[in-house]
């Protein structure tokens, strides 16, 4: 009978446990995000399934945030779904457990998302084409690196290196991905640059990059297109890139990773469908 009644007690007290944990990731939001440097946004932070304040995460910036989690915000009601991406591939143990914090854009996404270098040859070229309006890519990173960040490390329980710190976007988000690793080597581990929009401003970002990639020996690339509507130009601009990564030494599928996606499109429902592949890339145990 007593051996009865320790069974049942322990069988209640491993169910108690199991219920307290939470198999869904949580949500905390901040409305009108305040910077010195840019214009207030929204920033919407997703903790992992089970997380726990005692152990420390990894960290993954996102641009566009009003379509990374929810329909509801996201442009056609379309999101790339990364809370349950990130929820799945957790569960099956192929990504290392990971915050995301997701940073809307604002209605001058153009002018934050741009790379501000090579900046004469930016210069020129808005002066040839009428663009008025000075490009806020720099300011909008040190957003990101002297004000957001500190505030995520300060509040959550992260790994503060770079080897654990990953920023990841699409299209015109793919650019300022690549450029904040560029950028700032020494914050960021990894970049996923999904259907980059390289012929912004005729490429003029290209040769910033050959001169500007980061040591392969602790950064990684993700890069990768499809080949219908505008994702149908990229291929040319992004076989001058993998050409760059052989040149400076990145090798592929290690630290450098290219894929084209046959029949795929430059919409955030095609994006949800391969999100899986960078997170594995850049967040593998």
């Amino acid at each position: 009978m007593k051996t009865l009644l320790v069974i049942s007690l322990f069988c209640t007290m491993l169910a108690c446990s199991h219920s307290n944990k939470n198999p869904n990731p949580e949500f905390k939001k901040y409305a009108g995000f305040q910077s010195e440097y840019i214009g207030p946004r929204n920033v919407e932070i997703m903790l992992p399934p089970n997380y726990d304040p005692n152990k420390k995460y990894d960290v993954l910036y996102m641009h566009d945030g009003q379509n990374v989690f929810d329909p509801f915000t996201a442009f056609y009601n379309n999101e790339w779904g990364v809370d349950e991406a990130v929820a799945d591939l957790m569960k099956t143990g192929e990504i290392r457990p990971v915050i995301v914090v997701a940073v809307w854009n604002t209605e001058i996404r153009f002018q934050e998302y741009m790379p501000n270098k090579p900046v004469e040859a930016i210069q020129e070229l808005r002066k040839n084409s009428g663009l008025m309006n000075d490009l806020l890519s720099d300011e909008y990173l040190k957003f990101l690196v002297y004000e957001l960040k500190p505030f995520v490390d300060e509040n959550f329980s992260t790994i503060n290196k770079p080897e654990n710190t990953f920023i990841m976007g699409s299209s015109m988000g793919g650019l300022i991905s690549c450029y904040a690793l560029c950028e700032y080597p020494e914050v960021f581990g990894g970049a996923g640059c999904v259907s980059t929009h390289w012929p912004a401003l005729d490429g003029v970002f290209l040769p910033y990059v050959k001169n500007n990639l980061p040591n392969p020996s602790n950064h990684k690339f993700y890069f990768d297109f499809g080949t219908a509507t505008l994702d149908s130009l990229y291929e040319p601009y992004q076989i001058q890139v993998d050409q760059m990564m052989r040149e400076n030494n990145y090798e592929e599928d290690v630290n450098w990773m290219t894929r084209k996606f046959e029949g795929a499109k430059h919409n955030e429902i095609d994006w949800r469908e391969r999100v899986h592949i960078p997170l594995k890339f850049l967040l593998k145990p």
